[in-house]
């Protein structure tokens, strides 16, 4: 009914009698199936007033993603790369056709305080900072919400500890900096070309060092 548009965004549900009769199913069923819409974001319930149908921003529901990918291991999450890298590079692009120069300063100053960082939190945060601004310049809220999705369960694994940590970090700084030149110049392509770098090589890390990677922050992203 949500789907076909029937029950509008800020509509209210139907009765428990109503619903019941018009899908055919017994109370017990009808009242888990609204637990789950409304652990979803699907709908919301106004004390002493009813249960209505949400605003159904994209964004606001795929954030509800975050419950269940937030449970993925590793290996799921290794199988997500190849999605976050079309997603990475695509709003990297919109990114660079609408750079400002007070975006590109804000840019080098997070790069600038991420390269001198020692502390695994301190660099995943600002790792996050960078990531996050890029694809709020591409003005795209669902993908935004995907990518803050996808990168949270990233940050759940620690790379910079490991012996080669400080390798990692060092070719993350730099291909970084490559993402930042690319916006700089405008340049959408080549912009889309280094995040989707960026991205394969922090797929290629986690793989070839999964067995030793133990929750933490993973400041790579």
């Amino acid at each position: 009914m949500i789907a076909s548009g029937e029950l509008q965004p800020g509509q209210q549900f139907p009765s428990e009698a109503q619903l019941c009769d018009r899908l055919q199913v017994s109370r017990g069923s009808l009242r888990e199936g609204v637990r789950m819409l409304g652990a979803l974001g699907v709908i919301e319930s106004r004390h002493g007033s009813g249960t209505y149908v949400s605003a159904l921003e994209p964004a606001n529901i795929i954030g509800a993603l975050g419950l269940t990918v937030g449970l993925m291991p590793l290996e799921g999450l290794i199988d997500m790369f190849e999605s976050r890298r079309v997603l990475e590079s695509h709003a990297t692009s919109q990114a660079a056709a609408n750079m400002t120069d007070a975006v590109a300063a804000e840019l080098g100053g997070i790069l600038d305080a991420l390269e001198l960082a020692t502390e695994q939190e301190e660099a995943s945060d600002l790792d996050a900072q960078f990531h996050e601004k890029i694809t709020a310049l591409a003005q795209n809220a669902t993908i935004a919400e995907l990518l803050r999705v996808f990168r949270s369960r990233s940050r759940s694994y620690q790379l910079f500890d490991l012996p080669a940590g400080p390798d990692i970090k060092a070719q993350s700084d730099l291909s970084h900096r490559e993402i930042l030149n690319a916006l700089i110049a405008r340049d959408p392509a080549t912009a889309a070309t280094a995040a989707a770098s960026h991205v394969l090589q922090t797929e290629r890390w986690a793989r070839e060092h999964r067995p030793a990677a133990t929750p933490g922050p993973l400041p790579v992203d």
